[in-house]
């Protein structure tokens, strides 16, 4: 049974990567079925002390995410699916996943960067950009859109690699 739990999981945060880079949103109810999931899995486990301590790590983890969130750090959908993904992942491996979710998050802003830093000078070299972040056109000077990072894909590829790595509670 926890074989098709963490099948579905895997699942469920696929469409959660794929959506968020086509729209950079995260449905409520993506985020709630990881969430069912980790309540599912922990039932499945039967352990009660460490069913406890994952609940009051989930919490502390989504609390921090909606602090992020209200300063303008991270996204709602980013929020919500951190705090579900630790109820997910469980206690003892949540170190091990934000570690990783906070390498694939990097790497991953890192490659948007550098594609628009490439795309701005394939523009350069096309549109004669006067400034780093205008662009020159027929009414004057327009800002470029500041690029966002759709981190639901660092999220959801850190809860796959820990999902398939380490599949059991």
């Amino acid at each position: 049974m926890q074989t098709i739990v963490v099948a579905v999981a895997i699942g469920v945060l696929l469409a959660i990567a794929y959506g968020d880079v086509r729209t950079r949103r995260i449905p409520n109810v993506l985020a709630a079925a990881i969430a069912v999931l980790g309540l599912v899995r922990m039932i499945l486990a039967a352990n009660l002390v460490q069913a406890g301590h994952t609940l009051v790590v989930s919490v502390a983890v989504f609390t921090a995410g909606f602090l992020l969130f209200w300063r303008g750090v991270l996204g709602g959908g980013d929020a919500k699916l951190i705090g579900a993904m630790a109820l997910l992942i469980g206690f003892d491996d949540l170190l091990d996943f934000l570690l990783l979710m906070s390498v694939c998050g990097g790497a991953l802003a890192f490659a948007i960067l550098a594609h628009n830093r490439f795309r701005a000078h394939r523009r350069h070299l096309s549109q004669k950009v006067r400034a780093p972040f205008t662009m020159q056109c027929a009414g004057g000077r327009v800002p470029l859109v500041r690029p966002t990072v759709p981190y639901g894909v660092a999220i959801a590829a850190a809860g796959v690699v820990m999902l398939i790595l380490r599949p059991i509670l």
